[in-house]
C-alpha cells in the first residue's frame, strides 16, 4: 500500500500528495465555515464532506485503498494502537482537585498547553488543506455534547463522521461547537521544548475545552479523547455514570451491558442478530435510569473476523466502514488472520451499518451485566454469578490477560487489570465509578456475570480459547433466566475465587462449566488459580483505603504463594 507508512514528516514541511478537486465548500453546506476564534486561518478547509467525497478524496491521495466488500482500507503509520503513556490532562482549576493524577491521569502545564497550542496552529496554517466536521456524542439529549473535528488527513474526518453522532442538515445551521478536537498527525512535538514524553501526544483541557492529538495518526486517540472527557464531565455535573461497556436489548425491553477491555469480546458479543443493539463500546447510565450510547458508530477488533462467527460484524464492513492496518491479498480481499502489521487491526463503521438496533440509542437499566475477561491462565469458570460485593471488587480490579507475543518481552500469561475495564480513559479515582455503580446495580436489583472468555484446558500455549458458541450459549440463558436459581444443587462455590458456577447450562457441555476438570493435572490447576488469585489482591493493595469492608470480601481468598 504505497505512500501509506510514510506520513509523519517534520512538522513544518508536510505537504499533501494532491490538492482536493474542483470542491465548492459552500455547496456542502449553507455557508463556509470559519475557525479564525482559533487562531486558523487555512482558506482551504473541506467542511461536512459526506463519507462518499472522502473516500474517493483517500484514493485520490494515494492513503488508501478499496478493498472488495467497498469498504476503505488505511495504515495509521508508526502507531497502530493508543500510546496510554502520551496522554496527558492539564492541571488547573477545574482538574486539579478532581483529577486521579499518576501514571494513568499524567499533568500537563497550562502554560506549555498554551504554547503548543501556538505551534499546532501554526501548522494547521501551513498544511494545504484541512478537513472539518461538526458531530456530537451522546444519544440522550440531556446529555448531549457538540464536538468540531480539525483534521489534517481525509480518512481521519471519514473516521469522526462514522464514530460521533451525527446532526441533521437543520442542526448544522445553528451548529455550535462545545468542544474541539485539532487532529493533526503530521505535527511532530519536540519534548525537550513542549514537555511531552516523546513527539506524539493527547492533550486534554478541561479548562478551553480543546483536545490536542499531534504526531500520531491512530484514530482511536480521536474518540477516546472524547470518552475520557465524558468520563470527567459526567460524574461530576450530571451525575451520570459513564462505562467502557457495550449495549443490547431484548424483545421484551431487558438491557443488558458488557464490560471488558479490548480483545474480551464486548463487541461481539454485544451484536446479536436476536437483540437490538445499543453501541458497543461507551456508555452512560443516567440517575433516571436508562442507558444511552456515546457514540454514533462502532470500531471493531477484526483480527481472525469471520463471516460464519460474526456476520453481523463482517457484513458491516462495506462502502462507508475503514479498515485500519490490515493485510490485502492481489485479489482486494482482506485477511484478517494477518497480523504482521500489529494485532490490534480494526474497522469503523457508522452504525446503521448493523441492521438490528435499537431506537434512538437508548434503552432502560439493565436486568443483566457482564464482566468480559480473557483469562490467559485459564482458571476463571466459563460463567459464574456475582454477589453485589464480589461484582464492586471485580468493577475496580478490571481484570484480564496478556498473551505471549503481544507485546516485546511477553513469554507466558501476565494478569492485567485496568480498573473499571477501563483505566486509561478515567479521570477521577476508580471508587468514584465504583460507589456509583454499585448504587444503581442496587436500585435495578440487576444480576451481574462474570464471564471468562478467555482459556480452558490449561494456560495459553497448553488450553484452548473458550468456543464462541459456548460463551453465546452461556450469555443467553443468563438473559432467559435459563441457569436456575441459587443454591446448592444449581450452583458450585469456586474454592479459590469463590463465586458461583453454575453446574448446567443449556447448549453447553457440563465439563466446560468447571474449569478444573478441563484440566488433566488438578495440582498444576489449583497452583495456577491460586497465582492468580494473588495477583488480584496485590492489585487491590492499592484501593484497599477507598474500599469497605464488604466490598474486600469480594477477592478471592488469601494464599500464601
Amino acid at each position: 500500500m504505497a505512500c501509506i507508512s510514510d506520513f509523519h514528516h517534520n512538522a513544518y514541511h508536510y505537504a499533501t500528495l494532491f490538492n482536493y478537486i474542483n470542491m465548492d465548500i459552500s455547496s456542502m453546506n449553507d455557508s463556509a465555515i470559519s475557525l479564525q476564534t482559533l487562531g486558523i486561518t487555512n482558506d482551504t478547509i473541506h467542511y461536512q464532506l459526506p463519507p462518499t467525497e472522502l473516500h474517493k478524496t483517500i484514493l485520490q491521495k494515494k492513503q488508501g485503498v478499496t478493498v472488495d466488500s467497498g469498504a476503505i482500507a488505511i495504515r495509521t503509520g508508526e502507531f497502530t494502537g493508543r500510546s496510554p503513556m502520551d496522554r496527558f490532562i492539564v492541571k488547573d482549576a477545574i482538574s486539579e482537585d478532581k483529577v486521579w493524577w499518576g501514571s494513568v491521569n499524567i499533568p500537563f502545564s497550562p502554560e506549555k498547553f498554551d504554547a503548543l497550542e501556538a505551534k499546532i496552529v501554526a501548522y494547521c496554517n501551513v498544511v494545504d488543506e484541512l478537513y472539518v466536521r461538526d458531530a456530537y456524542a451522546c444519544a440522550d439529549n440531556n446529555h448531549r455534547m457538540n464536538i468540531r473535528v480539525i483534521n489534517e488527513y481525509p480518512w481521519s474526518n471519514m473516521f469522526a463522521y462514522n464514530m460521533f453522532l451525527r446532526p441533521t442538515k437543520e442542526e448544522i445551521k445553528r451548529f455550535e461547537p462545545e468542544w474541539t478536537i485539532i487532529n493533526m498527525p503530521g505535527f511532530m512535538a519536540d519534548a525537550n521544548v513542549d514537555g511531552t514524553r516523546q513527539h506524539n501526544f493527547a492533550i486534554l483541557n478541561f479548562s478551553k475545552k480543546l483536545i490536542l492529538i499531534g504526531g500520531t495518526g491512530y484514530t482511536g486517540e480521536i474518540k477516546k479523547g472524547i470518552f475520557s472527557a465524558l468520563n470527567f464531565i459526567l460524574p461530576v455535573y450530571k451525575d451520570t455514570l459513564p462505562m467502557h461497556c457495550s449495549a443490547n436489548v431484548g424483545k421484551e425491553g431487558d438491557t443488558a451491558i458488557f464490560f471488558g477491555l479490548s480483545g474480551t469480546g464486548k463487541t461481539t458479543l454485544s451484536t446479536d442478530p436476536e437483540r437490538k443493539l445499543i453501541g458497543d463500546d461507551e456508555h452512560g447510565w443516567t440517575k433516571e435510569h436508562t442507558i444511552f450510547n456515546f457514540e454514533g458508530g462502532c470500531y471493531a477488533k477484526v483480527i481472525n473476523l469471520s463471516e460464519t462467527k460474526e456476520p453481523e460484524i463482517y457484513n458491516a464492513i462495506r462502502k462507508g466502514a475503514i479498515l485500519e492496518n490490515v493485510v490485502i491479498n492481489p485479489d482486494s480481499s482482506v485477511d484478517f488472520s494477518d497480523t504482521s502489521i500489529t494485532q490490534n487491526t480494526r474497522v469503523s463503521y457508522p452504525i446503521h451499518h448493523i441492521q438490528n438496533l435499537q431506537d434512538a440509542s437508548i434503552g432502560k437499566h439493565p436486568k443483566n451485566i457482564f464482566f468480559l475477561t480473557a483469562d490467559a491462565f485459564g482458571v476463571l469458570p466459563p460463567i459464574s454469578k456475582l454477589t453485589p460485593s464480589q461484582a464492586a471488587y471485580h468493577f475496580i480490579s478490571g481484570y484480564t490477560a496478556k498473551v505471549a507475543g503481544t507485546e516485546a518481552g511477553v513469554k507466558e500469561p501476565i494478569p492485567s487489570f485496568s480498573a473499571c475495564f477501563g483505566a486509561p480513559f478515567m479521570p477521577l479515582h476508580p471508587a468514584k465509578y465504583a460507589e456509583m455503580l454499585i448504587k444503581k446495580m442496587n436500585a435495578a436489583k440487576v444480576n451481574v456475570w462474570l464471564v471468562n472468555t478467555g482459556w480452558t484446558g490449561g494456560p495459553y500455549g497448553v488450553g484452548t480459547r473458550m468456543k464462541l458458541e459456548y460463551t453465546r450459549a452461556m450469555i443467553r440463558a443468563a438473559l432467559n433466566g435459563d441457569l436456575g436459581l441459587y443454591s446448592y444443587d444449581t450452583y458450585h462455590i469456586h474454592s479459590v475465587f469463590g463465586v458461583a458456577q453454575p453446574r448446567e447450562c443449556p447448549g453447553v457441555p457440563t465439563s466446560v462449566l468447571s474449569p478444573r476438570a478441563t484440566w488433566n493435572d488438578d495440582e498444576a490447576y489449583y497452583t495456577t488459580a491460586f497465582k492468580l488469585s494473588n495477583a488480584f489482591r496485590e492489585n487491590f493493595k492499592k484501593f484497599e483505603a477507598y474500599a469497605n469492608e464488604e466490598i474486600r470480601r469480594g477477592g478471592p481468598q488469601r494464599y500464601a504463594f
